[in-house]
């Protein structure tokens, strides 16, 4: 089966002008008509400029006047991260086309204003305007001289009489018809340019949920919970804790041990993979201890309500010893139709 052509696409190469190169990129151009940006080559082939920053560049340049271009900004409508765009933005502000300016309000309030330049080149080498734009235009009302040729007289121009008209009597105007008053037309409300996905800043955080505590802190599970947190740090050197903070996450070592975790289980799973750098083993451990918390084991009565749940018993399948046909059958022997023949055999020599 030969491979499915694009129609489309053949269709746009032939209209390629010159021949097709044998090699590197074929440009297929279709004008835009609406939802564009116009972006120069000095910034989209920058020879000292990443692509993130040219991205980032072309993002900011296609958004409209007054959107937030924060790296937090930034970070919820691409797919970088937060250090990337910052490494990009510093790019875009060395070469010219960000710049961070402070300025203070009326309300001696001090904000920082982001300015992008398409073009910062031209902001240190302004184009010299045009003589014709230069050059001021004659008024409409001057006089302009005109040059004659020798030996032609012009007469001065001698006193010219217009009749006046006669006034004519004219109707009074009929009286303006009453405006009526037309509500506006309600508008609905212009989209958002995007969809935030990461809260502000100064949205309000979610009160950190409580460590878990064990249904009673007997003195074994109190014992058990302070010698696994204070032998922590001969598996893990970075965990080391104080004497407070042990004390402060006994009760939730105690509530998994309580769940029959074992000690090498919540030692794996309070230390895997710590953040780099790890600046306070106490608090990660406080939230692993409430996020990764296991389900506490069923009940005799859960697992004697789970005993006593009927069972599905499955028929296994057999082979006719006549004609080898499958048959479901607790037991081996001869299918339906085979003991139906061997009954009819048994009659007719009876």
């Amino acid at each position: 089966m030969d491979t499915q052509q694009n129609t489309a696409l053949a269709r746009a190469l032939a209209e390629v002008p010159g021949p097709l190169p044998t090699r590197g990129v074929i440009h297929v151009t279709i004008p835009h008509t609406e939802r564009f940006t116009i972006v120069g080559n000095h910034l989209a082939q920058h020879p000292d400029l990443s692509c993130t920053a040219v991205g980032i560049a072309v993002r900011i340049q296609s958004l409209p006047q007054g959107t937030e271009v924060g790296i937090k900004a930034l970070a919820a409508r691409c797919k970088e991260g937060e250090k990337r765009i910052a490494a990009a933005l510093r790019e875009l502000e060395v070469h010219g086309y960000l710049q961070r300016i402070r300025d203070r309000l009326h309300g001696k309030k001090v904000i920082t204003r982001t300015v992008f330049c398409n073009q910062p080149t031209a902001l240190l080498h302004p184009r010299p305007r045009p003589a014709a734009e230069a050059r001021p235009q004659p008024a409409a009302s001057a006089a302009v001289p005109v040059r004659m040729p020798a030996g032609v007289h012009v007469s001065a121009p001698g006193p010219v009489r217009v009749p006046v008209p006669a006034p004519v009597p004219t109707a009074a105007p009929p009286p303006p018809p009453e405006e009526v008053p037309v509500a506006p037309p309600v508008l609905p409300p212009p989209p958002p340019p995007f969809e935030r996905r990461v809260p502000p800043p100064t949205a309000p955080k979610a009160p950190r949920r409580p460590l878990p505590q064990p249904g009673e802190l007997t003195p074994e599970l109190d014992r058990a919970a302070t010698t696994f947190l204070s032998d922590l740090h001969r598996h893990a050197p970075r965990f080391t804790l104080s004497e407070d903070d042990v004390r402060r996450l006994v009760p939730g070592v105690a509530a998994w041990l309580e769940r029959a975790a074992r000690p090498d289980a919540i030692r794996r799973a309070l230390t895997d993979d710590p953040p780099q750098p790890l600046r306070h083993p106490a608090k990660l451990l406080a939230h692993r201890l409430t996020e990764l918390l296991p389900p506490a084991p069923p009940g005799v009565d859960d697992l004697a309500a789970l005993a006593a749940r009927p069972r599905v018993v499955v028929t296994p399948f057999q082979t006719c010893d006549d004609c080898d046909r499958a048959f479901r059958s607790p037991t081996p022997g001869h299918c339906r139709d085979c003991r139906e023949t061997r009954a009819a055999y048994a009659q007719a020599a009876a």
